[in-house]
């Protein structure tokens, strides 16, 4: 610990809300004027797929989740079971 960390004081519960409002506030800004391309994704996708499979339109699910930082876009694609 160096001589000068005896003399900050921590900060104030109040800045530290404000700075976490700061930052949801900037998300919220962020994601609100962006396009909602999932749905899209979704559309263009199944067009890729259909054209090797026949798939219906509901087998592919698609969720956008946010962890540690990150962004995480996650697919899921049920194929039909293959007949014999």
């Amino acid at each position: 610990m160096g001589l000068l960390a005896l003399f900050r004081r921590p900060p104030s519960s109040a800045q530290v809300a404000k700075e976490r409002l700061r930052i949801i506030v900037a998300q919220e800004r962020s994601t609100r004027g962006g396009p909602d391309f999932l749905p899209l994704l979704r559309r263009e996708l199944l067009e890729v797929i259909r054209r090797y499979v026949n798939v219906d339109p509901d087998a592919i699910q698609i969720n956008l989740e946010r962890e540690e930082g990150r962004d995480v876009l996650e697919l899921s694609v049920a194929l039909p079971e293959k007949g014999g």
